[in-house]
């Protein structure tokens, strides 16, 4: 039935819907034998028909026995709650590890011990959320970047955040975990069939709290490896391109038609495509001194590393990219610094040069 519980696509979320069920049954026999005994005393024993109220003071016997029944329901419930429970907390023997980060608003996925991670970030079309164009039928719930695990393996999830509390949730998996920063949660999935699952943030973590969904693919083995083997190539060539940019520079309108996609893309949510800002929440960039002293060092260690309520684009954009937006900022609204920011800047930044 629609309004009942999801029952999912792995072991545990059918053990969760079946305690579901079976509690879910429990009370509501509860229900009747109570509201039946009720409703039958209020019946048979009214006033108008005479009946006068039994006097009594106490009975041992019924204290015992209104004592014992919920005492053995209690532990009929709790047996295997307890065990599902355990279940669910059980990350050990994990076939894969993944590292799942909170940023405002995105998800950062890093598979442990490799150099495979990306960020995963709302696709509706702002036309949408607009309403100028009609809205998709998964509206709010799509992303570039799924994240993708194999089917029939144990997959552990470290979950922690960068910023504010967040809360990764797929209902397919039974899989919900908050995101805390500066402590990592633990959570693991073993998903049965192959198919795409979709969920959300399920902790109020911002204004865009609601642009924030969850997409995960569940691929079987022979093509999980295949993908992650893409994965590790696009890794390989794109340190390829960053040595290749660090060998040769930018010409200002490369760099600053570059900036203004990057810019259009990443930052203008907040700063606003004017530069202007939200004024009380995020500040302007048009005529700020950290876009118009003569300090790049510090406007791309800013990019690079984020700071309290704007997430790092470290890991998120490459050198290049970094490089093209940080001269766009510094000269597009009339800033007009004509500080050209090349890849080596960025690279010398970010290792503390």
């Amino acid at each position: 039935m629609p309004l009942n519980l999801t029952k999912g696509v792995t072991d545990i979320s059918g053990q969760v819907y079946d305690l579901h069920m079976y509690i879910f049954w429990i009370c509501t026999v509860i229900g009747i034998v109570v509201f039946g005994a009720m409703f039958w005393s209020i019946l048979h024993h009214r006033k108008s028909k005479g009946v006068k109220p039994a006097d009594f003071h106490e009975s041992t016997k019924v204290e015992i026995l209104w004592t014992a029944i919920p005492f053995v329901i209690l532990i009929a419930i709790a047996w295997p709650a307890a065990k599902t429970l355990l279940a669910m907390e059980d990350p050990s023997e994990s076939d894969l590890t993944i590292e799942v980060t909170g940023s405002q608003w995105k998800w950062h996925y890093k598979y442990h011990g490799t150099d495979v991670e990306y960020y995963s970030v709302l696709a509706t079309q702002s036309e949408q959320i607009h309403n100028k164009f009609e809205k998709g039928d998964n509206y709010l719930l799509e992303v570039d970047r799924p994240l993708v695990i194999p089917t029939g393996k144990k997959v552990r999830f470290l979950v922690t955040s960068d910023d504010v509390i967040h809360s990764w949730w797929v209902p397919a998996f039974a899989v919900k975990k908050d995101a805390n920063p500066g402590f990592i949660n633990e959570a693991w999935t073993r998903v049965n069939e192959a198919g795409l699952y979709r969920g959300q943030c399920a902790e109020l973590c911002g204004k865009d709290h609601g642009f924030m969904p969850v997409v995960v693919i569940a691929k079987e083995p022979a093509e999980f490896d295949a993908w992650f083997a893409e994965q590790e190539q696009i890794i390989r060539d794109k340190k390829a391109e960053e040595q290749r940019w660090l060998s040769m520079s930018m010409s200002m309108d490369d760099a600053m038609d570059m900036g203004q996609k990057i810019y259009t893309a990443n930052c203008a949510a907040c700063h606003q495509a004017s530069g202007e800002g939200l004024p009380g929440a995020f500040p302007a960039l048009k005529g700020s001194k950290i876009a118009t002293n003569n300090n790049p060092a510090e406007h791309i260690g800013i990019v690079l590393n984020g700071k309290k309520g704007m997430p790092a684009f470290g890991k998120q954009l490459s050198l290049a990219e970094i490089a093209a937006v940080v001269t766009y900022e510094r000269n597009a609204w009339g800033n007009n610094t004509k500080q050209l920011v090349q890849p080596k800047d960025v690279n010398d930044v970010k290792n503390g040069k």
